[in-house]
């Protein structure tokens, strides 16, 4: 029997087996080789902490609404297939697909499980990967378009200066775009050494400890007394955003790009938010129309982060860290992405 990874109630993982089936004429299967989870929005859903568990987003009302009673709650444990996104082989083609060739390699979203069955016609979720694209790369998809979204919807011109809050798989990224984009001096801000450790080796200037440090005070430091001109918080911590407005220059403008949870203290908007006029904006970059629609769109998000994670122009070696086996993924979830995050960055699962 194949076996999957499976959220069985909160807190809780573990490795169960599924039945296949063939490809259908417009379907391809995947021997699927690597995966990644997600560290955010997956995670409160495996905490059983997430909004859409009694409630559901209404998009013509744009809120949230309780669910009916009929409905089953946002997360359905002991059937959850848990990840992001998998790297893999196919293995099979059916009938009426012309696009996909048997041994393609194609990374796709989805579960971490041992085969995947997929659309391939009209289906652009279905990637091809270059050669010479890393898999590690490819599982980065997902969370670079968040933080390029973070990045255009800040407006992070040449030479600003850019404070990263977050370093989780999506703050990385957004630490090195904020380089590519011409920024002049780039910090970030984690309480993990680990994770700062990440960064500085893939190019940041400075890196603080939130723990240790006054944060905004340091980045006032680091610019004269002005402040950084942006700050894109991935981190949704109350405590966090305080020191993002702290050392926010006047007029300088926030991209909170987290999916925050209720605050229970921490913040205080009669402080420097009052004074400095700060601006912040909450950056999702699935969320459509786009800001600048209609030139930029989700889908031209995610073309430019393929277009980019294929060549090679992002570094995610050691974003995807650490990697453990299919046999493992289970532990290794509670363990790395829910008990631990201090002992990773981006989880990953070798098959």
């Amino acid at each position: 029997m194949l076996k999957q990874l499976v959220a069985v109630a909160p807190h809780k993982a573990e490795i169960l087996e599924y039945e296949d089936r063939e490809a259908k004429p417009n379907e391809v299967k995947v021997q699927v080789e690597f995966a990644s989870p997600k560290h955010g929005s997956e995670l409160a859903g495996f905490r059983g902490e997430s909004p859409h568990m009694n409630e559901y987003y209404d998009e013509e009302w744009h809120t949230f609404l309780p669910r009916p009673e009929s409905d089953q709650k946002g997360v359905d444990f002991g059937s959850w297939n848990l990840g992001n996104q998998w790297v893999g082989v196919i293995t099979e083609v059916g009938s009426d697909v012309k696009d996909y060739q048997l041994g393609e390699r194609v990374c796709g979203y989805g579960g971490v499980r041992e085969t995947q069955i997929v659309n391939a016609i009209n289906n652009f979720y279905l990637l091809k990967m270059p050669e010479t694209m890393s898999w590690k790369s490819a599982v980065c998809f997902d969370p670079a378009q968040f933080a390029l979204g973070g990045i255009r919807d800040a407006h992070v011109r040449a030479g600003d200066r850019v404070a990263i809050i977050g370093l989780g798989a999506i703050g990385q990224l957004a630490a090195q775009l904020a380089k590519l984009a011409g920024a002049s001096y780039v910090a970030v801000v984690d309480p993990i050494e680990k994770r700062r450790e990440v960064a500085l080796r893939a190019g940041v200037d400075e890196a603080f400890d939130p723990i240790n440090q006054d944060v905004g005070l340091e980045l006032k430091k680091a610019t004269n007394k002005m402040g950084v001109d942006v700050v894109i918080e991935t981190s949704a911590n109350e405590f966090a955003l305080q020191q993002a407005l702290r050392g926010l220059a006047y007029g300088g403008t926030i991209a909170y790009v987290g999916w925050a949870r209720p605050f229970r203290g921490g913040l205080d908007l009669g402080r420097e938010a009052h004074f400095n006029n700060a601006k912040i904006v909450f950056s999702r970059a699935c969320s459509e129309p786009n800001p600048d629609y209609p030139r930029w769109s989700w889908r031209r998000i995610e073309e430019t982060c393929w277009k980019m994670l294929s060549v090679g122009a992002l570094n995610c070696e050691e974003i995807i860290d650490p990697v453990v086996s299919l046999e493992e993924s289970a532990i290794g979830y509670e363990s790395y992405v829910d008990k631990h995050p201090e002992k990773s960055v981006k989880l990953g699962v070798k098959f």
